[in-house]
């Protein structure tokens, strides 16, 4: 199946210059797309290409949209593909039917290409979040807590915290490195919760841009601004009676956080360019890898709504903290990458141990997980060995570089130099595509065709 994060999309659209338009609109964002014109062509594709997301219109000249969501949801690949409707005037009731069939979004004609990016990237990381509770399956049980593994002292503390602050309504902030898992920590608050089987909404504040924030958070209607075609619900109206996750909180704009705080203080909000408001029933877990108190202090957060959100704190411990953990995570990531290749784990030798123990593992899980597919790319299929880890990893902090000759890993390629300065940038800005460009000074289908390339390296 093709990685979520840059993502093969099937498009099945009767409309030639609309199947076009999308298609044109999904390649600029990085993404490979295959078309179809109808349900059959689609059901083929699917087997055939094997997407990681279906966007599809609701009226399909052989068939309909439902019965096409339907043959994903339980003959194409379940929860682990995602899929999108596209509804016209009119059939608004089919969408919500869809929704309650298990389509994770719809889209009103005509297409708002911008709100079409958001959605894709949203259900897209759902589908990342779901493969990785998959991928730890194997190792649930005592071990394991709602797709986070670990037995150490500090998880297991984390376990207890999450179990506390569940059961109550207020509001939760999760604190933790870039790579630690916040999101997993923010599903298993909502799992443990009274919300469970309800909505939850994960959006990273980071990830939207300026200048739709609050149509994205509040929803708008028709006509509320140029390009505002159709009315749309935003994200606070469709977590209702759940949970809203707000990822990287700390680099919401100030005018949306005196919003957000209404919204936490009254339940109130009115959709842009709305005459009415509405009450929603939504609760906010935050997530921030900043120090929110410094940005209160820099006037860069409100200081209201950190008291707001700060009712309940939840640490995730870094990996370096973890110990014996890191083995097992390890072990369950090499798994994962292998059956996902259909081919049996190699295990791990006692110096690849070694290393993986010594690392200090600045990008955490998220380093970890990468390392493991990397490791596998190289591998044969008895045994990894240290030289199989990323150069970065398979190198004991201090050690003299080993000379292995003229193939020696350790003298890197400008490729693999590039791969690895694309990476750290990536981690340090939460894996925001859109502000690792920027930094950069590269455009975005520069950096996916960059990152589709080095797959391979480990990105």
């Amino acid at each position: 199946m093709s990685d979520p994060t840059i993502a093969t999309i099937l498009v099945v659209e009767d409309d030639r210059s609309l199947r076009a338009l999308l298609r044109d609109e999904l390649e600029g964002l990085g993404h490979t797309v295959v078309t179809a014109a109808g349900e059959a062509e689609a059901r083929a594709a699917l087997h055939e290409h094997r997407p990681a997301l279906v966007v599809s219109d609701l009226r399909l000249p052989d068939g309909d949209g439902i019965q096409l969501l339907e043959h994903v949801r339980h003959a194409g690949g379940g929860r682990e593909i995602g899929f999108i409707v596209i509804t016209g005037f009119g059939t608004i009731e089919q969408a919500v039917d869809a929704l309650k069939k298990d389509a994770d979004d719809f889209l009103t004609k005509p297409l708002d290409l911008d709100h079409l990016g958001l959605s894709v990237g949203r259900v897209l990381e759902n589908i990342r979040l779901r493969r990785r509770l998959s991928g730890y399956e194997a190792l649930h049980g005592r071990e394991g807590f709602h797709g986070m593994v670990g037995q150490s002292a500090p998880m297991q503390q984390l376990y207890r915290s999450i179990e506390r602050i569940a059961v109550t309504e207020s509001p939760v902030l999760i604190h933790g490195e870039s790579g630690t898992g916040k999101e997993l920590v923010a599903a298993a608050v909502h799992a443990e919760s009274n919300r469970a089987g309800k909505p939850f909404i994960a959006v990273n504040c980071a990830g939207v841009p300026a200048d739709l924030l609050e149509s994205e958070f509040f929803g708008h209607v028709r006509g509320a601004f140029t390009g505002a075609d159709s009315t749309r619900r935003g994200l606070l109206q469709a977590a209702d009676t759940g949970t809203l996750f707000l990822d990287e909180i700390g680099e919401m704009p100030l005018p949306l956080q005196a919003k957000l705080l209404r919204v936490l203080e009254d339940g109130s909000l009115r959709p842009v360019g709305a005459d009415t408001e509405f009450k929603v029933d939504v609760r906010i877990v935050a997530a921030t890898n900043r120090d929110l108190e410094q940005r209160v202090a820099d006037g860069a957060f409100r200081e209201d709504l950190f008291y707001r959100i700060d009712t309940f704190t939840v640490t995730v411990p870094p990996l370096r903290q973890r110990g014996e953990d890191i083995d097992r995570l390890a072990v369950g990531f090499l798994a994962a990458a292998a059956r996902r290749q259909g081919r049996e784990p190699p295990a791990l030798s006692p110096e690849a141990h070694a290393e993986l123990a010594a690392h200090d593992w600045p990008g955490n899980v998220r380093e970890l997980a990468n390392a493991m597919e990397r490791a596998l790319a190289f591998a044969g299929d008895q045994q990894i060995d240290a030289t199989d880890l990323p150069a970065r990893v398979g190198r004991t902090p201090g050690a003299a570089t080993p000379t292995r000759g003229e193939d020696d890993r350790s003298l890197a390629t400008l490729a693999d130099v590039e791969a690895s300065h694309i990476r750290h940038v990536l981690d340090a800005v939460g894996g925001n595509r859109r502000r690792a460009a920027d930094i950069l000074g590269i455009g975005r289908r520069t950096l996916y065709r960059k990152l589709d390339s080095s797959q391979s390296g480990g990105l």
